[in-house]
Formats: structure tokens, sequence, C-alpha cells
């Protein structure tokens, strides 16, 4: 399961049914879970914790030290859950001291091409992004949320749940659940519905999804007031609960 060329760390601990590829290095304090496959020249590098059923295809650096100027070797981590895609050329770098230590990437997230996640990112479940989309440190990416090729994100920003970045978007400020943006800068361009109905959103759900987007975007209200439209039209099952949450908590602005 391990090509001969292939160089690891005896300190690494890889599950048994692990395969590395032909002239790949896996580092010290590596950890990888079973049913992972690593293709040829993959670089890992610790601390790094890799959970099950994972594909890194060739040409990835995954754990490599954070491209911050204030780095000076601490021993930040790079976390990653389980049944995740990283195609070709993926760049992933672990934290730094002056955030949480730590990057990290949840569950089932596809990643194609050439993207770059810096560090101290936090990447939930179920994301897609796009090839040579490329995150800043410090960036949220909620569960269910889609970049677009080339989208870029600046540092400390936040994607929200469900959220579609359009292809080549440069998204300087939080972009909100639900919503679609496009464009340099990016603005909002409606809503992400057909994502909504495979996610399985009903009609009155769309509906409310609908109404908060009205409250946020088209009637001129502050977002203070568009917050307060938004939690009165909420519904008993909480539908907007994690859009409010959002919108509380932004701290670059919202893309509006």
């Amino acid at each position: 399961m391990i090509h001969p060329t292939a160089i690891i760390d005896e300190t690494a601990q890889i599950a048994p049914d692990v395969q590395v590829g032909a002239y790949s290095i896996i580092g010290a304090d590596v950890t990888i879970g079973s049913g992972t496959v690593i293709g040829p020249h993959v670089v890992i590098s610790g601390p790094t914790q890799i959970g099950k059923n994972n594909q890194f295809f060739q040409f990835g650096s995954i754990g490599a030290a954070p491209q911050d100027k204030k780095y000076a070797g601490e021993p930040t981590r790079l976390t990653i859950g389980d049944n995740n895609t990283f195609r070709e050329n993926v760049t992933v770098n672990r934290g730094t001291i002056q955030d949480r230590g730590e990057t990290t990437i949840g569950d089932d997230n596809w990643i194609m091409a050439g993207v770059h996640i810096a560090h101290d990112c936090i990447i939930g479940n179920h994301a897609i992004f796009a090839n040579a989309s490329a995150l800043a440190g410090h960036v949220t990416v909620n569960d269910w949320a889609i970049l677009g090729g080339y989208t870029l994100v600046h540092q400390f920003c936040h994607i929200g749940e469900h959220a579609f970045c359009g292809m080549g978007s440069v998204i300087n400020q939080d972009v909100p659940n639900f919503v679609t943006v496009s464009g340099n800068l990016a603005g909002p361009r409606g809503l992400n519905i057909e994502g909504l109905k495979r996610r399985g959103f009903d009609k009155v759900q769309l509906n409310l999804v609908k109404k908060a987007y009205r409250a946020l975007y088209r009637t001129g209200y502050r977002l203070e007031e568009a917050i307060q439209e938004i939690d009165a039209i909420n519904d008993e099952r909480k539908t907007l609960d994690s859009l409010l949450t959002f919108l509380k908590n932004s701290h670059r602005g919202v893309v509006r």
C-alpha cells in the first residue's frame, strides 16, 4: 500500500490500509486515518491530523508552515476530518499562534485543483471549492457553501451556510447564508434557491428565505433594522436562526 519511493517519518502514525503513492513525503507528527489514499508527489507536513477515507491527488502540499511573516516555528496544527477530496496542486497551511493555532477542515468537502486554504481557516462540511479559489488567513466557510473558480476571499471574512460565490468573485466582506454573490468586488445577486432545494428546504422555508433576502437587500433597511425584520418573520422551525446568528456576529460587515 506504500510505494517504495515514498518517504515516511518514523513518528508518523498511518493506518494499515492507507495508500501512499510514489515519491510522496509524510513528515513528523502526522496522523492519517484508515481508507485514506495519498497520490504521488504529495507532501504532508506536521503537526497534522487527517481522518478517514480522504483522497489526496498528486502534487498537493498539506500542513506546511503558514505564509505569515510573524510565524516563528511554533507547533501549530492542521486538522482534517473524513471523506474529503483534495485534487491536484492543493495547498493547505497550518495555523498561527496569533489566532487559534489551528487550521480546520471538516467532512465531505470537495476541494478542486489549485485551491489554497491559508492559516487559521475553518472549513465546515459539504463545501465545494472550485479550481483555483483561494482563502486568505482566518477565513471561515460554513457547511454547504460553494466557491466558484478563481474566487478570492479576504482575510477574516465569513462565508455562510448554503452561500454561493460565483466564478471570479473577489470577496472582502461576509457573505450571508443562502445568498449568491459575484463580481469584483462581490455584490449580492440573489439566492441559492437550487442549492436549498437540493438540501431539502420546502416551499414554506424557501418563502421565508426570500422574505429575509428582501429585508436585507430590497428595503433600504440598515443592517440592524433588517435583523429585526428577519427575527420577526422567523418560524417555529427556526429556519432563519443560522442567518440571524451570522448577521449579528459579522465583524467585517456584510456584502450588500
